[in-house]
């Protein structure tokens, strides 16, 4: 056996770091956490010192007793996770749970995984950090007193299956009151005026009014000013400038700008940014620190000078803005600057490179600039327009990289101005008035959220994506598909002499991608507000990650702080559970015509719906489901009483019932056991029957099989996932190497066989007799399947190694337990008529 055990989180990690260890040295990965609080219980002594219960939940049994055997064997054990809360907190449970003496443990730290990083930490290892592993305790316990406490008052005041979080629920916060201030907003028009005029040689340029008008009366009254006008320069200024670059990434600025530039989410860019600091690419990619090494500056200036020349090289050191920044890890680097890129998949070289071209240009040269500023004046007022150019002298850094923007109002003239003088006369080409319209507030997208955030103080380099994930997993926030309306608008054009108008036409309120709040996550930020504005409150939440940066630091106890929160917190929480009325977000719209009872809007156990009548009436009230385009916010009484009369029944084809109804992804028309979604924006109340016909006869011929291969129909579509191949009761994806309007022959076979070779390599083994086969399944992780019930295995389970008996009583396990049947009593409407028995039990429940 090996006389040192090196323990690091990942597989990856571990494979990366025994290339550089000799044979003396064996690592082997924990797979993250191996102790946690318990999931089915709060885990925390509230009644006195807070101190959390861990355990080692059933997935990482098996890795701890391995772990356990490979440490008794060992002389030296190194604790070599991440430099961070979370690491030294992994290091602290690994001491823990393996029962590693002090005088055979050693912690170990790096920020890159390189050769020589590894041996400088074996040279220089240290203790366990408390005060870290503490401000780790600290983010757990209250985050898991937050989300255990508020979360069953979420269930019992508004809906079943909710959570709340302290960091999640504000995030939520931001977007729900971006979405309102959108609502709420008036667009208010102007009149900006654009021109373009030509110098003596015959060259072009635009110019514009610094201030746009307030009525069409004033702009038009401007264009009369000009008719016949002489125009000249009237002022010219040069200027030299420059442009310096940005810093190195920190986490933060790494997700903001993969998401500008590669289009990735946050999540993708984190999972990426792992595996390319696991396999020795990057340096640790969770940092709030600019700060570069010197010998990583070094190492920039070497490839600068080889690459570019001595003039483009410029060492320079940043200093971070972040509130509250954390371990002085560097910034997000190569580990190796002369490697331009890496050999990886796609997404991790462009990644990759994202991250070599903002290192390496933040140590270039400044970009030298010669900004132009141009005033013309007319002989018939005394209004100057202007116009701004730009020279490119030397472009240092901007050879490399130009960081981009979130600034989605930016209009700025760029580009070069003909050389003029000042008194030259200038021909008008054009002048226009163009009607403008204030836009609202923009929607958060994934990249300008985590800035928010960052802003504001709250949450910190490891908590941005999963907080993100969380609240679309939860429903609570959505990638918006917002189509836009179109909206008129009027230009005046001043041209020969002339005044002309046209009207025009623009889409306004587009957004594609970006967070929108659901009707449940507009519905539980209010009750949160509502009834605890502290945790949701922005200052207190910045105040809490000071608290976990001053626990860190070692300046502040973290017990006395879980004590000093919940001894307000507690109190408050069992109030509102006892005392908060039931919010659902209900609306009253109005009554029913015909029964005279409330029509009202609210959010009910499948989503946000339309109800007559209400539970404390004799009979049953009436519900009906809002339709994808319709929230509880703005639904008008109207079209409310419009989806009960849904589903409408229209005739019958081919023996089964037509009938169009609304759904939960849309209005369909229906026949048999088949579904045909209208068209975008229809309205199933203006669906006959002729229509649905047109439909339906579309649906059969897109449904008609294109190719029969072994015996089987061919039958291709297209769905949420995009366009796919049906065949054997398979579904293939057609990726965009193929044109899926005209495939041929050839191209459904090799569709076909394709998905059967991927599916034959999935499987590890196969019972068929007993109908249970084990198939490799995502992220190295093993799925085992009888039927319709699938058990995903964790990756440390040796899916090789599972026998028969094994793979039943996984399933046994899984499988759904049947019920007996309950007996059931009618419900009535009166204390008095209720046995003591039932109310018993309800008590209880």
């Amino acid at each position: 056996m090996a006389k040192n055990l090196v323990i690091v989180e990942s597989p990856a990690k571990a494979k990366t770091i025994e290339k550089f260890l000799g044979k003396d040295y064996k690592v082997a990965s924990s797979f993250g956490h191996i102790a946690d609080l318990p999931t089915k219980e709060l885990g925390v002594d509230t009644e006195g010192d807070f101190s959390p219960k861990y355990i080692v939940s059933k997935d990482k049994k098996d890795v701890v007793r391995k772990l356990k055997g490979l440490a008794k064997d060992a002389e030296m054990i190194w604790l070599a996770s991440d430099e961070d809360r979370e690491g030294e907190a992994i290091a602290w449970h690994l001491a823990e749970e393996l029962k590693l003496k002090n005088d055979r443990t050693k912690r170990i730290v790096f920020h890159e995984i390189t050769k020589s990083a590894i041996l400088n930490a074996i040279e220089n290892p240290r203790g366990i950090n408390y005060n870290l592993v503490n401000a780790q305790q600290a983010r757990r316990v209250l985050d898991r007193l937050v989300g255990y406490e508020l979360s069953p008052v979420l269930w019992r005041k508004v809906k079943g299956g909710l959570s709340a979080g302290r960091v999640q629920s504000v995030s939520v916060r931001l977007i729900v009151e971006r979405e309102r201030e959108i609502e709420d907003f008036t667009p208010e028009a102007s009149y900006r005026i654009d021109a373009e005029f030509a110098n003596a040689e015959g060259k072009t340029f635009r110019a514009k009014l610094p201030k746009n008008f307030d009525t069409k009366e004033e702009a038009e009254a401007f264009l009369n000013d000009n008719l016949g006008a002489d125009f000249k320069v009237a002022d010219l200024t040069k200027k030299p400038a420059k442009k310096s670059p940005a810093p190195p990434f920190t986490t933060s600025t790494l997700q903001q700008e993969a998401s500008r530039k590669l289009y990735f989410s946050v999540s993708k860019t984190m999972t990426l940014a792992q595996r390319l600091y696991e396999a020795g690419h990057i340096t640790y990619m969770r940092t709030d620190s600019v700060n570069l090494s010197d010998d990583a500056r070094k190492g920039a200036k070497r490839e600068i000078l080889k690459a570019y020349g001595e003039e483009y090289a410029k060492s320079r050191q940043f200093r971070g803005k972040t509130k509250g920044a954390q371990e002085a890890h560097e910034a997000i680097r190569p580990t190796n600057f002369a490697s331009h890129s890496v050999k990886a998949d796609r997404d991790e070289q462009r990644l990759y490179e994202l991250i070599w071209k903002r290192a390496i240009a933040s140590q270039m040269s400044e970009a030298q600039l010669e900004r132009t500023n141009v005033k013309i004046e007319a002989n018939k007022h005394d209004k100057l327009f202007t116009a701004n150019g730009e020279v490119l002298k030397f472009e240092g850094f901007l050879k490399v990289y130009l960081e981009g923007s979130d600034d989605e109002d930016s209009e700025e003239q760029s580009g070069m101005l003909p050389d003029m003088k000042v008194n030259e006369e200038l021909q008008n080409i054009f002048i226009n008035a163009t009607e403008r319209f204030t836009r609202p507030p923009y929607r958060y997208t994934e990249a300008s959220l985590v800035k928010k955030l960052e802003e504001l103080g709250i949450g910190r380099p490891s908590t941005y994506a999963p907080t993100i994930s969380t609240i679309q997993n939860r429903n609570y926030i959505e990638k918006g598909s917002v189509d836009g309306t179109e909206r008129e608008y009027t230009q005046f054009i001043l041209e020969n002499g002339k005044i002309s108008e046209k009207k025009l036409s623009e889409t306004v309120g587009s957004d594609k991608g970006k967070l929108v709040p659901t009707a449940v996550g507009k519905v539980v930020n209010d009750f949160l507000v509502n009834h605890f504005s502290n945790i949701l409150d922005y200052n207190f939440t910045a105040k809490v990650e000071q608290s976990f940066d001053d626990i860190a630091e070692g300046n502040e106890e973290w017990t006395k702080m879980m004590k000093d929160f919940y001894t307000d917190f507690h109190p408050h929480v069992q109030d509102v559970a006892k005392n908060a009325d039931r919010e659902v977000g209900e609306r009253i719209l109005g009554e029913d015509p015909e029964t005279g009872k409330p029509v009202s809007v609210r959010l009910g156990k499948f989503g946000p719906m339309v109800q007559i009548g209400s539970v404390e009436d004799d009979e049953k009230p009436k519900f009906a489901s809002l339709g994808p385009d319709q929230t509880l916010d703005s639904i008008t009484y109207e079209e409310a009483m419009d989806l009960f009369q849904l589903p409408k029944e229209l005739g019958e084809y081919k023996g089964e019932k037509v009938e169009v109804n609304n759904g939960r992804y849309g209005p369909y028309v229906k026949f048999g056991k088949k579904y045909v979604s209208l068209e975008k924006g229809e309205d199933p109340m203006s669906v006959d029957f002729d229509r649905a016909m047109e439909l339906i006869k579309e649906k059969e011929k897109a449904d008609a099989p294109i190719y029969e291969y072994e015996d089987m129909p061919v039958q291709k579509g297209v769905g949420r996932f995009g366009p796919y191949l049906k065949w054997n009761g398979i579904f293939i994806n057609v990726n965009k190497k193929y044109d899926f309007d005209n495939l041929s022959d050839e191209d459904i076979v090799e569709l076909i066989e394709d998905k059967k070779r991927k599916e034959r390599e999935k499987i590890i083994s196969n019972w068929e007799e007993e109908g249970i086969r084990v198939e490799k399944a995502r992220w190295g992780r093993s799925n085992v399947i009888k039927g319709k019930t699938k058990v995903e295995m964790p990756k440390t389970v040796d899916a090789t190694k599972i026998t028969l008996e094994e793979a039943k009583e996984i399933i046994a396990k899984k499988a759904p337990k049947k019920k007996a049947a309950k007996k059931t009593t009618k419900k009535k409407t009166t204390a008095k008529k209720t046995t003591k028995k039932t109310t018993k039990k309800t008590s209880k429940k």
